[in-house]
């Protein structure tokens, strides 16, 4: 029995420039399991925002090692910024979302899309300068914040009014975080931590109005680690913005606290469990590392490919030479090898129980961080 032709129909799916491997395969309209309507109403309203304020921009902000103020609050009205974070925290960031996407439908993979389409602009200091701080910083004050501590950082840093930043790494440790040396001394009348210490590499740091601070309350070791929220305001903070070879606009920065007096009303959590609490987002912090160097490296993948067709050597386009397209396609493997693996995580904290999360994924995260 003869098998009958599959009519062809026009793509209307298909998303983009449509430049070979340029995208993720689903731009194509690749069947997939991961994506619905509402991830592509979500994609068509971020790409539309970022080929508006983004990418005509991008260039000039990482020159002046800076980008404005405003463009923080832009991104909370574009209906994205909050969820950055691993969720979106209604109580604190209402409910409008990019592309019409309910709250309840908001899962992982919009954070993937979001992260991906924002990364086309190529720019390190551009992705981690716009919500590098907010997406590491906040969440140790979401999940174990005081109400008092959610009330006061979390509306203004998820709405784009304030600023936050994680201050961890020290000089003399940096991924060392069990034994970093800032202290936190508590007053004789209990009311008050004075903090001592400097941090380095605190990405916002130059330009955060608040600080989530790891610091030194009890004995050696993890043990003895806290976090508080330490305000530009108090008297004894000191930002300076330090010069590095890249991400210029990201506002890398030292930190020098001296005698910072701070209320006891600004810990974070309880005391001694600061390691904990740092540990607690590193799975989704890893996986948004991942998530950028893989678009990174498609940006650089794109650009080879137009390169490649527009660029003559010895009477024919490069495309044309083996040897280039041999190089091109070594590219295209790794990227889209990555972007599965990637695929796949995601689709793990979409659906797998946080508790079951901290079990399963530290490992293969961290796989695909050292893949990227």
């Amino acid at each position: 029995m003869a098998m009958q032709k599959k009519t062809s129909t026009p793509n209307i799916n298909r998303f983009g420039e449509q430049v070979p491997y340029g995208d993720p395969t689903w731009y194509q309209d690749w069947n997939s399991p991961y994506y619905n309507e509402s991830h592509r109403k979500f994609r068509s309203a971020i790409r539309e925002w970022v080929e508006a304020e983004i990418i005509p921009n991008v260039a000039e902000w990482d020159e002046k090692r800076s980008i404005p103020k405003d463009l923080f609050r832009k991104a909370f009205e574009a209906g994205w910024l909050p969820g950055v974070i691993g969720l979106w925290p209604t109580e604190y960031a209402g409910r409008n979302i990019a592309g019409g996407v309910k709250p309840e439908e908001y899962d992982a993979f919009h954070e993937l899309i979001m992260v991906d389409e924002i990364g086309r602009c190529g720019s390190g200091g551009l992705v981690w300068g716009l919500f590098g701080g907010l997406s590491i910083g906040l969440p140790p004050v979401m999940y174990f914040g005081s109400k008092y501590l959610k009330d006061k950082v979390c509306t203004p840093c998820l709405t784009g009014e304030k600023v936050i930043c994680l201050a961890i790494t020290e000089p003399y440790a940096g991924s060392d975080v069990a034994n970093l040396q800032t202290t936190a001394v508590k007053t004789a009348d209990g009311k008050h931590y004075i903090v001592n210490g400097e941090k380095k590499w605190i990405t916002n740091g130059v330009f955060a109005d608040f600080f989530t601070v790891a610091v030194r309350t009890g004995g050696p070791g993890h043990n003895g680690v806290s976090l508080l929220l330490v305000e530009r305001s108090f008297p004894g903070v000191t930002t300076k913005q330090m010069h590095c070879m890249g991400v210029w606009s990201s506002g890398t920065t030292y930190i020098t606290f001296e005698d910072v007096k701070v209320p006891v009303e600004n810990l974070i959590g309880e005391e001694n469990r600061g390691f904990k609490y740092v540990m607690y987002n590193f799975n989704h912090e890893r996986w948004g590392l991942a998530a950028q160097a893989c678009r990174f490296s498609r940006v650089l993948l794109e650009e080879s490919m137009k390169y490649s067709f527009k660029r003559e050597t010895f009477g024919k386009k490069l495309i044309e030479h083996p040897v280039i397209r041999f190089k091109l396609a070594h590219m295209a493997r790794q990227v889209e090898a990555t972007y599965s693996f990637l695929e796949n995580v995601t689709y793990q904290m979409a659906t797998m129980p946080k508790d079951e999360q901290f079990a399963h994924l530290g490992g293969p995260i961290a796989l695909l961080k050292a893949q990227c």
